[in-house]
């Protein structure tokens, strides 16, 4: 396993995890009128550990790239959400700000390890 895919396998399983042993952190930053934000961090935690699942295998790891930046793409307005959300406190704006490039090479990762230009089948 290359170093994008431990990192994704890593990152992305210790986010599923997270998401059950804290969910309303991610509570908070699930767009409203996306509808139930508990049901929302649980399904998006899931999701995030089946992908670090499938990552991890040789034999699904494709998959698990395809997955995971499918996966990547799909949680950003949630980024986005949150920007808006704390437009008015500039540190916390700051913050919500300074995440939504840190999406760019976590889309970018998962495409290689998919494409298999990351070498995580060697």
């Amino acid at each position: 396993m290359n170093w994008q895919t431990l990192t994704m396998t890593g990152l992305l399983g210790a986010a599923g995890i997270t998401h059950f042993l804290r969910p309303q952190t991610f509570d908070s930053i699930v767009p409203p009128r996306l509808g139930d934000p508990r049901f929302l961090t649980y399904a998006s935690g899931a999701a995030e550990l089946g992908c670090a699942t499938l990552l991890a295998l040789p034999p699904t790891r494709r998959l698990g790239g395809l997955a995971a930046t499918a996966l990547m793409i799909a949680v950003y307005p949630a980024n986005i959400y949150t920007v808006q959300k704390h437009w008015r406190r500039p540190r916390a704006r700051a913050i919500a700000l300074a995440r939504l490039p840190l999406q760019v090479p976590l889309v970018w990762m998962s495409w290689n390890i998919a494409d298999d230009r990351s070498g995580a089948s060697r």
